[in-house]
């Protein structure tokens, strides 16, 4: 009995393991490649119990989720030879099961390694096109874009597709940011220069200008107030013409009174004149009237 008993036993572990090695599960989070003698036979891409023939058939376990690939402090020059040190973020998933696994025999770390080396390449195309001020511009989103494209471009014969590059630091290298600062510091010092020298030609020009503008209109409020002066004598002059013309009797009499009201303004003054002078005229007798009226003192 015990003979067959260890038969049965044998059989029993056997079929036990014959019935472990024919089934799997497939996760929510990955897909699994079926290889019969080497070759695959199959693609499960659904979550669930599966079974393989034992022995016959291997099963791979292919990463369905959203990879991240990190690739920092990569140098790349751009067109002016200026080093910069870049980290770049690569967001990845295989989209080809059955391609990951012939190139690169479903080898993540082997596929990091060659979409770095990929993503190498398109950071020095990308940056070597540009200048130190589109590098650091708003143009990274469009660089960002060509870096995308060109890495995708590589990683479909991989059975990768590239779901996003993005750039995290773009920083220059210590070598040349002294010297980049300087060069900076030098092109701000020579704009303030060119700056300052334009506004001071500038207020040099209003100056001029104005000192001229107060000139000529001086000269020309002068020359208007000469002419009106010149006027005003004319008219006064010929109002006294008028006035003597119709009544010089009287224009004399008022003449003697203005020159009287002159000299004796003051009440300190003393005269010392002879009665009989023609300035006291209308002083003494009334009979000789039509004399010509004194001069002004």
């Amino acid at each position: 009995m015990n003979p067959i008993r260890n038969i049965l036993g044998f059989v029993a572990a056997a079929i036990a393991v014959l019935a472990y090695l024919s089934y799997f599960t497939v996760d929510e989070r990955e897909k699994v490649i079926v290889q019969r003698l080497g070759e695959i036979s199959r693609i499960v891409d659904k979550p669930g119990l599966y079974f393989k023939i034992p022995f016959a058939e291997t099963v791979t376990a292919i990463e369905d989720r959203i990879i991240i690939w990190e690739d920092n402090d990569r140098p790349v020059q751009d067109k002016a030879s200026q080093v910069y040190i870049v980290d770049a973020i690569t967001l990845a998933r295989i989209s080809d099961a059955r391609l990951f696994r012939e190139t690169l025999g479903a080898d993540l770390d082997q596929a990091e390694a060659r979409i770095a080396a990929l993503l190498d390449a398109a950071l020095r195309q990308t940056y070597g096109l540009r200048s130190f001020d589109e590098v650091l511009s708003s143009d990274r989103s469009t660089m960002m874009k060509e870096i995308k494209d060109k890495v995708e471009k590589e990683a479909t014969t991989l059975g990768i597709d590239i779901v996003d590059v993005r750039i995290r630091r773009t920083d220059l290298d210590g070598a040349v940011l002294e010297s980049t600062h300087e060069r900076m510091r030098s092109e701000r010092n020579a704009l303030a220069t060119n700056t300052r020298s334009t506004g001071e030609a500038f207020k040099t020009r209003m100056n001029a200008e104005t000192d001229r503008l107060y000139i000529e209109k001086t000269a020309t409020a002068r020359r208007d107030a000469e002419i009106l002066r010149g006027q005003g004598d004319a008219d006064r002059n010929r109002i006294f013409a008028e006035a003597f013309e119709q009544d010089p009797e009287f224009f004399a009499f008022y003449r003697s009174m203005q020159a009287y009201s002159r000299a004796l303004a003051n009440k300190d003054t003393t005269l010392v004149l002879n009665p009989q002078s023609e300035f006291f005229k209308y002083f003494g007798s009334q009979k000789d009237v039509t004399q010509p009226a004194p001069a002004q003192p």
